[in-house]
């Protein structure tokens, strides 16, 4: 029977399990010796207890029997202890540590220590334990413990009760940890298991790799379980909420099960497990187990903008129900995800397990699969947009940023790591990606460890876009940029909902010589081969005709899910001589990484125009030609290839987002801890035509035990709605409620609500 490990004292029987691989013999138990020796029973079965025996009169000497030694009950400190180690807030009463900090509980004993007898402990975690590894630790019970490794302390010993510290390495790998008690009598060892615990990374001590100095910071990317997401393009940033909930019930035992599907875990458990006490290492690994390519991972991607067998991307509010469900599905992938669900979960199983994490996202951010700093993008002459080659440019992309040492680059690279775990391209056979150093980044040291190609392209690759006729299999570039890739990155800033934007960090300035020598020295590493001015898109500019007119997408109406799309397309004579131009315009709707869904507009017309004249022709996409085809995401990409004869082609292109109708909640009576709170959702259906299929779901750690998910009746054209339903807070402080309503015509709306909660 295991000991418990509730604040009580609880009395229990105790048994032996397996003994550990010591050097001390164990092969058999004897108990009182002055009876016949029993037979050898392997430790794992056997059992003790206080000899009963009837013994002579002593008339001198010692005593013929010396009642066997064995605690009596346990008490393991756990409030104090999660408190003194900042896992408090954990909704699990599990004994729960952080590595490198001494941890106290109290042993009682049937009698006290008698002479020559002595205690001492046995820590393990995983399968296959051993000290070579370090994943066991064999130490004694001593009056002062020895710096760096683990130790046990006596702080007091009075009648039976012996108040134990014990500290763990700085250095130890993460996980859940068996702690045996070994005792020393008559000449004999006794293993007993005194119960588990969990051992985290630890922010708060200096000498851990993750150790984070400022208190505002820590408390936001370690112990905030709620934060926002930044979406959209780079002249519509939007946010949504996100509940990462790492405190909740079973979130830290299904991160620390992540770990233990990963492939690693499976081709060698031992070194995995041991490979735990390092941050790195660990990012690396949740970096590829988060998505489920490979290795039946926690999310399954989708950007095909049809979501059939699972569930829209955006419906998701949090990764609490991501991660329960991937439990109980039995560990089978979750559908469906995109970049910000996989950067929402990896964020939430980083913080659950102690490594400072936060959300950033870039916006405009390319995707280079050859290596060469550049993206081609492709367009038809009527004005198509083209699923060709590798290469895209997606209107924003969602990682990570995890903060520790970098021990195999050096302390100039220490601090924030980029782990990225939504499945773009493989890294070393799989889909991971990460950790890569942020200052590496910046300072173009593309040949560091891990993954830096790949994340540099993301902020700075130059953008080449080129006209492609299908009918003859030729192609013109028509246009480079240098400039747009790679702006607006932005993450939640400490301690407010306000977007803190850290492209600096990312990158000089673009345009500054420090910008273009570093852009310089990562293609020279990457290319060290090829001419530099033969490669980059910066200097193909100087080989391109200046074209002989210029053009704009201007939005000139409201962009709203249900009105017509109304936009203006500029375009500008640069010359002094008269211009004829033939312009081919399509509008497609998209997903935002640019995946094509549907054409749903085009128009061809000859425009003239007179020396440096500029006109503006009116673009009208009505919603009965896009409703359809719109996908949660809200986006229609439209596109005029404008042509003037002799001339190259001038690309005008443009993504508009829709605005969903609003979706409000409102708290209806003051919020206290555990006491129902009532909340109301309102929203109006902005349609001249009916909704259906309504459903709310909503969730918020420490405001909901679990989500709840509403039916909502059907909406008549114009109608309102209004939703009441009950919350039951259970911690104090901020929270935040989120929302997500969906129905036939509207995927994904969503809400967010801060609530004060009094005690």
């Amino acid at each position: 029977m295991l000991w418990s490990s509730q604040e009580q004292e609880v009395k229990t029987a105790v048994t032996h399990p397996q003994p550990s691989h010591t050097h001390r013999p164990a092969a058999e138990v004897w108990i009182c010796p002055n009876w016949p020796r029993p037979k050898a029973v392997p430790l794992v079965t056997s059992t003790f207890s206080p000899c009963h025996h009837s013994l002579p009169p002593r008339t001198s000497g010692p005593p013929f029997c010396l009642t066997a030694l064995e605690p009596q009950s346990i008490n393991w400190q756990t409030t104090s202890n999660r408190r003194e180690h900042n896992t408090n807030k954990f909704y699990s009463q599990e004994l729960i540590l952080r590595r490198g900090q001494p941890f106290q509980f109290s042993l009682i004993l049937n009698r006290s220590l008698g002479s020559g007898e002595s205690l001492g402990f046995i820590a393990s975690t995983g399968s296959y334990a051993s000290e070579s590894t370090g994943t066991k630790a064999v130490f004694p019970l001593s009056n002062k413990t020895s710096g760096g490794g683990w130790g046990a302390q006596l702080v007091s010993n009075k009648d039976k009760v012996l108040n134990i510290s014990i500290i763990t390495p700085a250095n130890a790998p993460i996980g859940r940890y068996t702690l045996n008690l070994q005792i020393f009598s008559q000449g004999k060892e006794f293993v007993l298991k005194l119960g588990t615990f969990i051992l985290l990374f630890n922010p708060w001590l200096q000498a851990d790799g993750v150790f984070m100095r400022n208190e505002a910071e820590r408390e936001e990317y370690v112990q905030e379980d709620a934060g926002i997401i930044y979406v959209g393009s780079t002249n519509r940033i939007s946010m949504i909420g996100w509940n990462f909930g790492q405190f909740e019930e079973d979130i830290l035992n299904i991160s620390l099960s992540v770990l233990d599907h990963s492939l690693n875990f499976r081709r060698d458990p031992a070194t995995d497990v041991a490979r735990r006490s390092d941050p790195k290492y660990v990012g690396r690994v949740l970096s590829a187990m988060i998505n489920s390519n490979d290795d039946n991972g926690v999310i399954s991607g989708n950007w095909s903008g049809d979501y059939t067998g699972g569930q829209d991307p955006r419906s998701w509010n949090g990764s609490v129900e991501i991660l329960k469900g991937w439990k109980k599905s039995g560990f089978r992938p979750v559908q469906f995800g995109q970049c910000w669900v996989f950067a929402g979960t990896l964020n939430t199983v980083l913080r659950s397990l102690g490594i400072p994490a936060r959300v950033v996202t870039n916006f405009n951010s390319a995707h280079d699969t050859d290596r060469n700093l550049s993206v081609d993008v492709y367009y038809d002459p009527m004005g198509n947009p083209l699923d060709k080659g590798r290469d895209s440019v997606w209107n924003f992309h969602v990682w990570n940023e995890a903060w520790f040492v970098r021990t195999d680059l050096g302390p100039s690279y220490n601090g924030w790591q980029v782990l990225d775990a939504t499945p773009q391209e493989r890294s070393q056979g799989v889909f991971q990606c990460g950790p890569a150093s942020v200052i590496a980044v910046r300072e173009g040291d593309v040949d560091k460890d891990f993954d830096m190609p790949f994340i540099f392209a993301e902020v700075n690759a130059d953008r080449i876009t080129w006209i492609y006729d299908v009918y003859n299999g030729t192609q013109k570039r028509s246009s480079s940029d240098s400039r747009s890739v790679g702006q607006y990155i932005s993450t939640k800033a400490v301690g407010s909902n306000s977007r803190l934007d850290v492209t600096d960090k990312y990158k000089y300035p673009e345009g500054s010589s420090q910008e273009r020598q570093v852009f310089q020295k990562a293609l020279e590493k990457l290319k060290p081969n090829v001419a530099f001015g033969a490669t980059s898109a910066r200097y193909l500019e100087r080989d391109l005709q200046q074209p002989s007119i210029s053009g704009t997408f201007k939005v000139t109406g409201i962009l709203e899910v249900g009105k017509e799309v109304n936009l203006t397309l500029m375009l500008k004579n640069l010359t002094n001589d008269m211009k004829t131009v033939t312009v081919n315009m399509t509008a497609w709707t998209i997903v935002y990484n640019g995946t094509l869904v549907h054409e749903v507009w085009k128009d061809s017309v000859t425009i003239s125009l007179d020396p440096k004249e500029e006109i503006q022709h009116p673009v009208k996409i009505p919603y009965a030609q896009y409703e359809t085809y719109l996908k949660a995401d809200n986006m229609i990409r439209t596109t005029a290839v404008c042509q003037v004869t002799n001339e190259a082609e001038v690309v005008v292109a443009r993504d508009v987002i829709l605005d969903n109708p609003t979706l409000t909640l409102e708290v209806l009576d003051q919020a206290q801890v555990q006491k129902p709170v009532n909340v109301q959702m309102h929203f109006s259906n902005p349609l001249d035509e009916p909704v259906k299929n309504c459903l709310l779901m909503v969730e918020g750690s420490g405001l909901l035990m679990g989500s709840l998910k509403i039916d909502v009746p059907a909406l008549r054209p114009k109608e309102q709605s209004r939703v009441r339903f009950e919350i039951l807070p259970t911690r104090s402080g901020t929270k935040q409620l989120l929302a997500d309503f969906s129905c036939d015509k509207f995927p994904a709306i969503k809400a967010m609500l801060s609530i004060d909660v009094a005690e």
